[in-house]
């Protein structure tokens, strides 16, 4: 997630104290504080709504364990090397 130097430096460039963060998001200006230290971590929907005071959006992009993806890969291509192939002639030879 973020950590606590991100979310000061984007309050910082947005030119807001940590008690307008607070006001804005409706949190005590201590967690803030303790945010930015990084004594404690804002969840997904704090994160959210402190970002999108400051301006900005997170766009949560889900992605798969590559433990998953190996294995749908290893189904994909074992599936593959079960269809039957028929070459065919390329354009170009067939001019």
């Amino acid at each position: 997630m973020l950590s606590g130097a991100d979310l000061r430096r984007l309050r910082r460039r947005a030119g807001r104290t940590q008690r307008w963060v607070a006001d804005a998001v409706g949190i005590p200006v201590t967690v803030v504080s303790a945010y930015e230290r990084g004594h404690r971590q804002p969840g997904v929907e704090v994160a959210t709504r402190i970002v999108a005071a400051l301006g900005h959006r997170i766009e949560l992009v889900p992605m798969l364990d590559p433990e998953v993806q190996a294995r749908r890969l290893e189904d994909v291509l074992t599936l593959a090397d079960a269809l039957p192939f028929r070459a065919r002639p390329l354009a170009s030879a067939r001019r």
